[in-house]
């Protein structure tokens, strides 16, 4: 997923100033780690990845970031899938690859999710916004609602078919009763262009890459995926609050080792994020673009995941959408 130049040049700006501080490291000497990330250089993932892989170069293990974009975020996960589970290689992958994916792809899925890989800790988490150009009429989820059934269809975007955001546009039309089609993009920035262009009537986006729009006047917040509004975006309603109660989605970024890591190459990671999430570089960095520091315990984050799957397959069979396998 993309990020607007100006919001991507604030968060790379904080990494050197970042690494001042890092928190304990992986490893010493001259081993070089690997951060694999499935999306290209300048995006939301690969921006966040690099933050934290500062803070790890700082405490004294080589690390780079190795971006493997393609297949939708897959070919990092087959990356790292049959590497030494030794601490010099693990992903930071969006959770839809983790708790999506799965049912979108039954029968090409070259990786299992848990069975694969050691789910360390998120790192991040964010919502979604259902955004209108600032020239639509309506001012509210729900004068939308009332615009839509005025019409046979309307044309919305995700960043990414299969993608969370996807699945909380198919589930808010089957809930609106509105005709809605989807039209696939490759990332968020040429959605919310076309968005602008007045391509679209609407889009879903992760809600960091419409804030500067919004408050620009160029595009209207209609609603926020989180489970409660923002304090950086107050005038903003939360999906709950305009009628659809079910539609509180938050999608975390999350750190990932393969298959049979040791306990202490687990808490080595695990300590690291940890530290790296605690300073006021990283938080600072990551509220700018309406992104916030998140941690969990490695148990608890593996419950998360197949929690979140076993939750998400209803709701991929109820879209009927079906990917080109």
């Amino acid at each position: 997923m993309s990020m607007p130049i100006g919001r991507r040049a604030a968060l790379l700006g904080t990494l050197g100033a970042a690494a001042a501080a890092a928190g304990p490291a992986l490893g010493q000497g001259a081993r070089t780690g690997r951060a694999i990330v499935g999306f290209p250089p300048g995006g939301t993932a690969d921006s966040v990845t690099r933050l934290y892989v500062e803070r790890l170069r700082a405490g004294g293990m080589g690390m780079v970031v190795d971006n493997r974009p393609g297949a939708g975020g897959r070919l990092a996960l087959e990356a790292l899938k049959p590497l030494a589970p030794d601490g010099t290689a693990f992903v930071i992958t969006p959770a839809s690859m983790m708790t999506i994916y799965p049912h979108l792809y039954s029968r090409t899925l070259r990786y299992d999710p848990l069975k694969d890989f050691t789910p360390v800790s998120p790192v991040c988490l964010f919502p979604f916004g259902l955004a209108v150009s600032s020239k639509h009429p309506a001012r509210t989820l729900q004068e939308f609602v009332a615009w839509g059934k005025g019409r046979p269809s309307v044309d919305w975007a995700s960043p990414v078919p299969g993608s969370m955001p996807h699945f909380i546009g198919t589930e808010m039309a089957r809930m609106a009763g509105l005709t809605m089609s989807h039209i696939p993009y490759r990332g968020s920035a040429p959605a919310a262009a076309d968005l602008l262009g007045g391509t679209l009537a609407a889009v879903i986006l992760p809600l960091g890459e419409l804030t500067a729009f919004h408050r620009a006047g160029e595009v209207r917040l209609l609603a926020i995926s989180s489970p409660q509004r923002l304090p950086r975006l107050q005038e903003v309603p939360t999906f709950a609050e305009s009628g659809f109660p079910d539609l509180v989605h938050e999608e975390w970024y999350g750190a990932m080792l393969p298959a049979g890591a040791s306990p202490a190459t687990v808490s080595a990671l695990h300590e690291a994020i940890v530290a790296a999430a605690g300073t006021a570089e990283i938080r600072d960095a990551l509220t700018r673009i309406d992104i916030a520091p998140a941690t969990m315990e490695p148990g608890a984050f593996r419950e998360r995941i197949a929690r979140e799957t076993a939750a998400w397959g209803p709701i991929v069979a109820a879209s009927g959408f079906r990917p080109d396998e």
